[in-house]
């Protein structure tokens, strides 16, 4: 058997590449199904067993991406040897569109997987040597349904073209008894004389037009995606001494050991400070409804975690005073419906009646019983980092 395929036989390369790829494919399904569907996600062992499983799957799928790539490479630069069946008009042309759908669907469904996980955020990690993110694909929750829903279709097709493929192979086999299969195992068997080595473009354009159809059908599912949308509380504006005129309030969780950050859309604050004794006082309001973290946004605000439904604003109450490095906001946070000191060192600069101010600080979950369910940091940090960013003007 040589390395390189023949006008009837297939070379040991190939059958390496068709092996080793359905070898990837079967785990990658394999754990996707377990992983969506055999694991209780309820406690934290099994919200770890479910990444690792996850992290897995999209391991050996882009595994299999770079694989069907290098497949298709070689193919391109060998002769594909004839269809044992070539007599049989319209079960050979249906044989080829199928090899050219398993050709097609081993690049895109892991690689709309891959973009799906590079645009998403909070998610069991790839593992090295991939990366969890990739060069133009941004953090989005739109841009990661719109590739979830290429994945979610052109999964079905890949299955359905593996099925066919392998159903195919078990009539050659069994019923019509040929070498069809038998020349894809170790060996060179003997084959009848007279092979037609002709490859018609016909099935080729079928296969595309059934993935420009899969294409449609993935991106209106992916476009259509309702994003994580909870109600969150209104808040009534607020007077005080300084005017906030623009700002950002954002939080970054460590979730299976990758940072992932979001922002409030939605706090007031009401500040009142002396300049001359760099003295004052301070109260934030924060609409946790209108928290923005990606793909992991409802998870957050749900029961077992900020439970916006029942907590919906968080209040951090403080005085300010000076020190060697900037300024001191000490006061008491509510979130969650648990009181608990909490310190914010800040800097501060005004000039022509116009302040900005930045700072952060960490906030322990567990301090305000969030996250019970995940008792240690295996899944989820105890540190949540907070911090902030504002412009004001002095009220006339």
């Amino acid at each position: 058997m040589t390395s390189r395929n023949t006008a009837t036989h297939y070379g040991s390369i190939t059958k390496t590449f068709h092996w080793l790829t359905a070898l990837l494919i079967f785990t990658a399904f394999a754990l996707g199904l377990y992983g969506t569907r055999g694991i209780d996600f309820s406690t934290e062992a099994g919200v770890s067993q479910a990444a690792f499983v996850f992290s897995m799957h999209k391991t050996v799928g882009i595994t299999a991406f770079f694989v069907a790539v290098l497949r298709i490479l070689w193919a391109l630069t060998n002769t594909k040897p004839g269809l044992l069946n070539a007599d049989h008009k319209l079960e050979a042309a249906l044989a080829e569109i199928v090899h050219w759908l398993l050709y097609i669907s081993l690049v895109i469904v892991p690689l709309s997987g891959w973009l799906h996980h590079a645009a998403d955020t909070g998610f069991a990690p790839i593992y090295w040597p991939f990366g969890d993110s990739l060069p133009f694909v941004p953090k989005s929750e739109a841009v990661s349904a719109f590739f979830s829903g290429w994945h979610f279709v052109f999964t079905k097709v890949l299955a359905l073209s593996i099925f066919l493929h392998i159903a195919g192979a078990i009539k050659h086999h069994v019923i019509d008894k040929d070498a069809t299969l038998r020349r894809m195992l170790p060996g060179t068997p003997s084959l009848p004389a007279g092979i037609d080595t002709h490859h018609p473009k016909g099935p080729v354009f079928a296969a595309i037009v059934i993935y420009l159809v899969a294409m449609g059908a993935g991106s209106a599912i992916g476009l259509q995606a309702k994003h994580s949308e909870t109600e969150a509380a209104e808040l009534a504006e607020v007077s005080s001494d300084w005017q906030v005129q623009s700002g950002t309030l954002g939080l970054t969780v460590k979730q299976f050991g990758s940072d992932v950050s979001g922002t409030f859309k939605d706090w007031t604050a009401e500040i009142s400070y002396d300049e001359a004794s760099q003295t004052g006082d301070l109260v934030v309001t924060v609409s946790i409804g209108s928290l923005d973290l990606g793909g992991v946004t409802a998870q957050a605000l749900g029961a077992d975690y900020l439970n916006a439904a029942m907590f919906g604003t968080a209040t951090y109450t403080a005085t300010i005073a000076p020190t060697d490095t900037g300024h001191l906001a000490t006061g008491t946070l509510n979130l969650h419906g648990v009181d608990a000191p909490l310190d914010l060192p800040f800097t501060l600069s005004i000039t022509d009646g116009i302040a900005t101010a930045s700072g952060s600080t960490e906030i322990d979950r567990r301090t305000h019983k969030i996250g019970e369910v995940q008792p240690t940091e295996n899944n989820l940090g105890f540190g949540v980092s907070v911090s902030f960013e504002l412009t004001a003007s002095q009220a006339e």
